[in-house]
C-alpha cells in the first residue's frame, strides 16, 4: 500500500510537470480491485464550441429513455452531455462506493445507465461528462431504503443548520432523532435547502466524494467530470458538532494563548463560542474546505486521466458564491485547479446574464474556460436564443442548457418541431 501511495504521488508530480513543459504524459495507473484501466484512443472530445445539455437522473431510468435522449440531442446539434450519475448519494452507474439508485428499481439488474449513454453518444461523436452532485445527498421525505446510503450508514457526516446546531450538539448522530430533525428542517425550509447535505469539512464525506470521482475516472471512457453542489447550502451551515470542533482546532494556531484560553472556556458552555467570536476566520475555514476538495479531485483525476476535463456548476454571482456559499470559483480558475467553470446564469434578465457571463470570462482569463449555463425553463424560447447569442458575443467556450428533461417534456413545440430541435435549427445550423 505504501509503495502504491508513493507511486501515485510521483505520478501526480510527473503529470503536473508535463502540463507545464508540454511533454507527453504518462497513462493512468491500474485501478483498485484489479479492474482494467480505461485507455481511450483519443484524448477526449474537444469542440470549437461546446453545445451542452444537463441531463437529470430521471432520464437515466431506462435504456429506451437514454437512447431517445441521445438521439434527440444529437439531432438538435448538441455535442456534449452532462449526465447526472450521482444524484443524491446514489449511483446511476456501477459504483464501488454507493448504492444503486432507488429510481432504477424497475430496471434490469445488469443495466448500466452511464455505460449506455457513453456508447450511444460516442458513436455519434458526442462528449459525455459525469455530473456528480457532491454535498447534497438526499432530498426525499423518508429515509433512503439502502442501509449503505450515506444518510443511514454515516449520519455523522451530515451538515447541520445553525438553527439546530446547539440542539443536536450532544445528540448521537446514530440516534434516530438526529436525522429526523434534519429531515424535518429540510421539509420546512424548502425555499433555502433542497434536502440533506454532507458537511464539507467532514474527512469521511470528502473522501467519499473523491472516491466517487476517481471510480468514474478509472472505469468509464468519459470526457470529463462535472462537479455540482460543490458548496455550502447557505451561510447557515455547517453547525454540526464535528465542524465546530474542527474549526476550533483549525483556528487555534492563529490565536494568542490568552485568547484561545478565553474562547475555550466559553466553548465549554456554548458550542458557538468560536464561530460567533471569529466570523472572518469561520468564513475562511468553510471556504477552505470546498477549495481543498476541488483541488484534491482535480489532481486525482489528472493523475489518472490527464485529458479529462474537470468542470463545476457554480453560482453565477461570484460574490454571492464566495460570501454565502463559500465557493471561491474565481480562485479555482486562477490557481488552475478547475478546467472549466459553468456559471448557472439562470435569469430572463439579459443585462444580468451578460454581466455574469462577462465577469466569469474575465475571471477565467480565457473564454474557453467558461461555459455559460442557461436556464431554458425560466426563459421564453426567444430569450434562450438571445442568451446563446450574448454568451457567444462574450467569447465563452460554449453554452449548457438546463435541462434536457425540461426541454423534452415541457419545452413548447412549434409547428410540430420539438423544443431542442428548434434551438438547433435557430442557432446550431441544423436543418
Amino acid at each position: 500500500m505504501k509503495r502504491r501511495r508513493l507511486y501515485l504521488i510521483l505520478l501526480a508530480a510527473a503529470a503536473s510537470a508535463c502540463r507545464v513543459v508540454g511533454v507527453p504524459q504518462a497513462g493512468p495507473p491500474a485501478p483498485r480491485g484489479g479492474a482494467r484501466p480505461v485507455t481511450p484512443a483519443a484524448p477526449g472530445r474537444r469542440f470549437e464550441e461546446v453545445r451542452g445539455l444537463w441531463v437529470v437522473r430521471s432520464t437515466l431510468e431506462s435504456p429506451e429513455r437514454i437512447e431517445d435522449m441521445v438521439a434527440q440531442a444529437h439531432q438538435a446539434g448538441f455535442n456534449t452531455l452532462l449526465v447526472q450519475v450521482r444524484g443524491r448519494g446514489d449511483a446511476f452507474y456501477r459504483s464501488r462506493w454507493e448504492p444503486r439508485s432507488e429510481e432504477l428499481a424497475g430496471a434490469p439488474a445488469g443495466f448500466d445507465p452511464l455505460a449506455l449513454v457513453i456508447r450511444e453518444a460516442h458513436a455519434r461523436g458526442m462528449a459525455v461528462h459525469a455530473w456528480v452532485v457532491t454535498n447534497l445527498v438526499w432530498s426525499g421525505d423518508a429515509l433512503p431504503r439502502s442501509p449503505d446510503h450515506i444518510v443511514n450508514a454515516e449520519p455523522d457526516w451530515l451538515a447541520v443548520p445553525r438553527e439546530l446546531g446547539r440542539e443536536l450538539y450532544r445528540v448521537n448522530p446514530f440516534d434516530h432523532r438526529f436525522v429526523e430533525a434534519l429531515l424535518h428542517y429540510a421539509a420546512t425550509h424548502t425555499r433555502t435547502v433542497e434536502g440533506l447535505y454532507t458537511s464539507p469539512s467532514s474527512p469521511g464525506a470528502q473522501e467519499r466524494a473523491y472516491d466517487v470521482c476517481m471510480d468514474l475516472a478509472e472505469h468509464y471512457d468519459l470526457d470529463g467530470i462535472h462537479l455540482d453542489y460543490i458548496r455550502y447550502p447557505s451561510a447557515d451551515f455547517d453547525y454540526s458538532r464535528g465542524a465546530l470542533e474542527r474549526f476550533r482546532t483549525w483556528v487555534a494556531a492563529r490565536l494568542a494563548p490568552a485568547r484561545l484560553q478565553e474562547l475555550d472556556g466559553a466553548f465549554e458552555k456554548d458550542p458557538y463560542a468560536f464561530v460567533d467570536a471569529l466570523p472572518g476566520p469561520w468564513g475562511e475555514f468553510r471556504r477552505a474546505q470546498i477549495t481543498q476538495l476541488v483541488e484534491r479531485i482535480y489532481n486525482g483525476v489528472k493523475a489518472r486521466r490527464p485529458n479529462l476535463l474537470v468542470s463545476a456548476a457554480v453560482f453565477a454571482d461570484a460574490q454571492e458564491a464566495y460570501t454565502n456559499r463559500f465557493q471561491d470559483w474565481r480562485e479555482w480558475l486562477k490557481r488552475g485547479i478547475l478546467d472549466v467553470a459553468v456559471p448557472m446564469a439562470y435569469t430572463d434578465d439579459e443585462a444580468r446574464f451578460r454581466s455574469e457571463v462577462r465577469e466569469a470570462v474575465a475571471s477565467a482569463g480565457r473564454g474557453e474556460r467558461v461555459w455559460a449555463g442557461i436556464g431554458a425553463w425560466i426563459n421564453t424560447f426567444d430569450g434562450t436564443l438571445h442568451e446563446i447569442d450574448i454568451a457567444r458575443h462574450e467569447g465563452v467556450g460554449g453554452v449548457v442548457l438546463f435541462s434536457y428533461d425540461w426541454a423534452s417534456s415541457e419545452g413548447p413545440a412549434a409547428g410540430g418541431v420539438p423544443y431542442l430541435e428548434r434551438v438547433g435549427r435557430a442557432r446550431f445550423g441544423r436543418r
